[in-house]
């Protein structure tokens, strides 16, 4: 490759890089500036920090503050008792159904927490199926759904999966000979994996449990199905919705949780740094899966088979309440029915139609931005190209009610140009949300696509005569189709379950997505099983979607790396030459 071929920054780069710039700064760093300012800002406009003063001065807030912080340690703590034994046991130990049992520990996550809250009421809540059947049998009962207590329970269920995954990487990158070192010089048991294996896989860890931990404190859905609203989240969505916009203790939430989410990326960062897990192994063994005793194999397929019952419950509930017709102090459904499904297609139709368009347009443009973003930073030397990976990364730490605040009072009095409609009473504020909320994901699959694709088949194609946007449209992107598509279908199925900002911004039924309409059905006991039929239905497109997705990268990942798209264009003539990139068709 020539040198410095990609060095020069074009007319295009920055005006690409100008656009990225606004639509990041207008849906993003303006609307957040705006909560930090209102939270910093008296009546009058001078600055204060009263409003803090006043947040912990209020019992109620203090409660709150230390609930969520309660509840997203704690459902750190199990969630990470759940996946670490599961990860380690199925890397680790040969056994039938090992990658069945890590797929099926992966379902939680297609499925919403909120959605399964009021399901797991039935099965583990004070009368529900579990403790009708143990104070029969037993004459006891857990209090599983008490309280603060169900939020944990839901949490760690619903988000360990992100431990699970991550670990489960990471153990498989541990070089084989480190453990076979320790175990030459004795370290065996519990101790080479508390000593050993363990702490080489810590990054994996770490990045799994911070996950769940941001998840978790700024989730929404889930306390208010339960009830539970001493918590920072649902605190913020009852300061705005009932007391107004100009409330400033919503905006002094936001800010609280803004600040702890970022916080906790941060320290589990620095968790890391001075450490070094890296290893020598290169394309070498992994750690040696190891047969275990015959008690060893009935305990570990015992307790395996009772962690993913557990944690597959919320779909089982939810497929029963969805065809109950009468479900109360029993432990299974009286009667079924099909009423429910006839009742959700026959008024929330509007609904299926909202979230495929909302979702498919923030998907789509995800991708645009996703790709933009990702060429500017690995293909220009487009100054400060970094920060906007990093500005479009950073709505990772933005809770999806914070960004909803944030767009109500940023946006507050504008109007569609040429009408006298308000922006924030149309769809369009939802579905930018959507977009914004789930860039990271769309971004990070275009950087990994395009970062295997080498910068000779776009030298080649230069060199042949093809124009800079020619060659990206011809070659770059349809070698980038599997990761594009990937990073569309992640961030289809992760809008179309968005509650956070979806309960703000939603003016209307008629404008509201699957996901509000959901919470409006779980509202009453009455359309609980409307209101799971509506969640089945939510489940099998993300599930369907995230098989999709799988597909499209498999068979990506399987075609030949050369391999461009070939439009009914006559091919340039290609010169005589040695090095077969420059055979390439443009």
């Amino acid at each position: 490759m020539r040198p410095g071929f990609f060095n020069h920054v074009r007319p295009g780069a920055w005006l690409a890089g100008a656009l990225v710039l606004a639509f990041l700064l207008l849906f993003l760093i303006l609307p957040v500036g705006q909560v930090f300012v209102a939270a910093f800002v008296d009546s009058d406009g001078s600055p204060t920090i009263g409003h803090f003063s006043a947040f912990f001065d209020q019992s109620l807030m203090r409660e709150s503050f230390f609930n969520s912080l309660y509840v997203a340690t704690l459902s750190t703590v199990f969630a990470a008792m759940i996946a670490v034994p599961l990860a380690y046991f199925t890397v680790r130990f040969q056994f039938r159904g090992a990658l069945l049992i890590q797929t099926l520990g992966v379902l939680p996550l297609i499925m919403p927490p909120f959605v399964g809250a009021a399901a797991m009421q039935l099965i583990f809540g004070r009368s529900g199926s579990v403790n009708l059947l143990l104070d029969q049998y037993f004459g006891v009962s857990l209090p599983i759904m008490e309280g603060l207590n169900g939020v944990i329970f839901v949490e760690s269920i619903h988000y360990f999966p992100f431990i699970l995954m991550n670990l489960t990487v990471a153990l498989r990158n541990i070089d084989g000979a480190m453990e076979e070192a320790a175990l030459n010089l004795g370290c065996t048991g519990w101790r080479l994996f508390w000593r050993v294996i363990f702490p080489l896989a810590m990054p994996g860890f770490i990045a799994g449990a911070s996950l769940v931990f941001v998840k978790v404190f700024d989730d929404l859905g889930t306390p208010l199905v339960l009830g539970q609203t001493n918590m920072l989240a649902p605190q913020a969505y009852l300061r705005i919705t009932q007391v107004g916009l100009e409330d400033p203790m919503g905006y002094v939430i936001a800010v609280i949780m803004i600040v702890f989410s970022i916080t906790a990326m941060v320290m589990s960062a620095r968790v890391l740094v001075g450490k070094d897990y890296s290893t020598i192994q290169k394309g070498g063994a992994s750690i040696a899966r190891r047969e275990l005793t015959p008690w060893g194999a009935l305990a570990a397929y015992g307790w395996i088979f009772l962690v993913l019952l557990v944690v597959l419950s919320p779909h089982i509930g939810v497929l029963l309440l969805s065809f109950a017709q009468v479900w109360s102090f029993a432990p299974l459904p009286d009667a079924y029915t099909l009423a429910h499904y006839e009742t959700v297609f026959q008024d929330a139709g509007g609904m299926m139609k909202n979230t495929l368009l909302y979702c498919g347009l923030a998907a789509g443009l995800d991708v645009v931005l996703g790709v933009t973003i990702a060429y500017l930073v690995l293909r220009t030397k487009l100054p400060a190209g970094k920060w906007l990976d990093w500005a479009a990364t950073a709505s990772l730490a933005v809770p999806g009610i914070v960004l909803a605040i944030g767009y109500l009072r940023f946006f507050k009095g504008v109007t569609v140009p040429g009408t006298d409609t308000l922006l924030t009473s149309t769809w369009v504020v939802i579905m930018l949300a959507y977009a914004v909320r789930r860039l990271p994901y769309a971004l990070r699959s275009c950087v990994a696509a395009l970062q295997q694709v080498h910068e000779s088949l776009e030298e080649a194609a230069e060199s042949l005569g093809a124009t800079k946007m020619r060659t990206i449209r011809r070659v770059v992107v349809p070698l980038m189709a599997g990761g594009i598509l990937a990073g569309f279908v992640t961030s289809f199925i992760t809008a179309a379950v968005e509650l956070s900002a979806t309960i703000l911004l939603s003016s209307s039924e008629s404008q509201a997505p699957m996901s509000y309409g959901i919470y409006l059905y779980m509202q009453s006991i009455s359309g609980r099983g409307p209101g799971a039929a509506l969640g089945v239905l939510a489940i099998v497109v993300v599930a369907l979607g995230t098989y999709l997705s799988h597909l499209v990268v498999e068979r990506a990942s399987n075609r030949n790396a050369t391999r461009v798209v070939d439009e009914e264009l006559p091919p340039l003539p290609v010169a005589p030459s040695t090095n077969p990139l420059l055979a390439v068709k443009i």
